[in-house]
């Protein structure tokens, strides 16, 4: 019997991968198919895939030429599949011409055409059209959005709001430097030019503009904290289920597979049980910028919080939560550095958040049977490692975090706009609101 293998994602099951998995059966007896784990596609630079790795697969295995699916979740896998499975031919897409000559030693190494036209491109309105998004807020964290959406296929950003476009030295310069984006000169346009929003203008404007997009039919990406009060945020993830609307949190770390993983395994106790979490993101800011002279929400509590209270409400949970500041405050009583200290049950975890104090970034989970330290910056995690009361044993676990981040976040947006809801896990709407209550609860102070 000669074997024949073969890898993809298979999104979006469709004629050309159809043709491409007969085209590859032809060339033996028996077919193997690789279908990548979200994970390990994510690697590969595919972010924005919209079904699950278990639809996927499940498209693939009715397809009748396919006699075995196999999932591929790391690197080198294919030669040890060839060698496990006795292969004669591996087969790819031509789209990978000359990338595994190197194989040519183990079998036969076959590079198929792809069929053109597929997948067939869709026209506006149609139901896997792409999404037009506009941006509300042309600021630095607005750049760094438009830069990682390069990755993500299915979103077009196409308009951009700002209160005066005209006088605006940073929106000129925006849509000088992004010319494919129409300027919209109010709220309604911006809503009749898109299908979603993704909202980055200054902290305490993210709840009128949340709430006015969603009242207009329009799916929200928005940049955190996304409201500094509770029953803000309460209200509007309430107006998303009414509407049946997609309402996430830019929180960029909640999303990425390196924090993913550590949550993960310090949930399954890898450690013992947890009773601390220590997490600290402080940078040393300009004094010119927003951060520093922002009376209503400025402070480095508003900026940081959103990451450094995230782990420990993912391990221990938004009941029965209670906390208190230490908090250093400049001339003008805006806080330049923060600790939150926070108790659940006999558990405790620290979130430090500094503008103007410099402190080693560190995110440290201490259980029973040991630790789990993430290194410097951990809000953008790739290694982590995990450490017991004999010093010699240490697991590292690394992870990639490609770009700046933003294109997981992005990505899981397109994902649920699709109707999937596997994802929601990974920042919840409660944690979202808790995290409301506890910038609520200490802007307070400052009034």
């Amino acid at each position: 019997m000669r074997k024949v293998i073969t890898y993809g994602v298979f999104d979006r099951f469709h004629e050309g991968h159809k043709r491409l998995l007969e085209r590859a059966k032809a060339l033996g007896d028996y077919l193997i198919v690789g279908v990548a784990t979200d994970r390990y596609a994510y690697g590969r630079g595919k972010y924005s895939i919209e079904e699950s790795a278990a639809d996927r697969i499940r498209h693939v295995q009715d397809f009748p030429c396919v006699d075995q699916v196999v999932l591929q979740d790391h690197d080198g896998q294919i030669a040890e599949d060839i060698a496990k499975y006795g292969v004669d031919t591996f087969a790819i897409g031509s789209d990978w011409y000359g990338r595994y000559d190197y194989l040519a030693s183990e079998c036969n190494v076959v590079y198929l055409e792809r069929t053109p036209g597929y997948p067939v491109p869709v026209t506006a309105g149609g139901k896997d059209a792409k999404v037009r998004i506009g941006l509300i807020g042309c600021g630095r964290i607005a750049n760094r959005f438009m830069r990682e959406l390069g990755y993500i296929r299915d979103i077009r950003p196409y308009a951009m709001y700002h209160p005066s476009p005209d006088t605006s030295e940073t929106a000129r310069a925006f849509l000088g430097r992004y010319t494919s984006v129409i300027k919209a000169r109010t709220l309604e346009k911006l809503f009749d030019l898109t299908d979603a929003v993704y909202i980055a203008s200054p902290h305490e404007t993210h709840f009128a503009y949340a709430k006015a997009a969603l009242l207009a039919g329009k799916h929200v990406l928005c940049e955190k904290p996304m409201t500094l009060k509770k029953a803000h945020a309460e209200e509007l993830f309430r107006l998303a289920e009414e509407k049946g609307l997609v309402l996430m949190e830019a929180i960029k770390t909640a999303y990425c597979p390196g924090f993913l993983d550590l949550i993960a395994l310090a949930k399954s106790r890898v450690v013992g049980e947890i009773y601390d979490v220590e997490s600290c993101f402080t940078r040393l800011t300009p004094k010119n910028l927003r951060e520093w002279t922002d009376l209503e929400s400025g402070g480095s509590l508003t900026e940081f919080a959103s990451y450094t209270l995230l782990p420990a409400l993912k391990l221990f949970g938004t009941e029965d939560l209670q906390w208190r500041f230490e908090s250093t405050e400049n001339e003008n009583g805006i806080d330049v550095f923060t600790k939150v200290i926070l108790r659940s049950g006999s558990r405790t975890a620290s979130a430090k958040n500094g503008l103007g104090v410099k402190s080693l970034g560190k995110l440290i989970i201490s259980g029973t049977e040991g630790y789990i330290e993430a290194e410097a910056p951990w809000w953008k995690t790739t290694d982590f490692s995990i450490h017991y009361e004999d010093p010699s044993v240490v697991k590292t676990v690394s992870n990639e975090y490609a770009g700046e981040g933003l294109r997981y976040e992005i990505g899981d947006f397109l994902y649920r706009i699709r109707g999937h809801k596997d994802r929601d896990y990974k920042l919840l709407p409660e944690e979202s609101i808790k995290m409301a209550e506890i910038l609520e609860d200490f802007l307070k102070g400052r009034a």
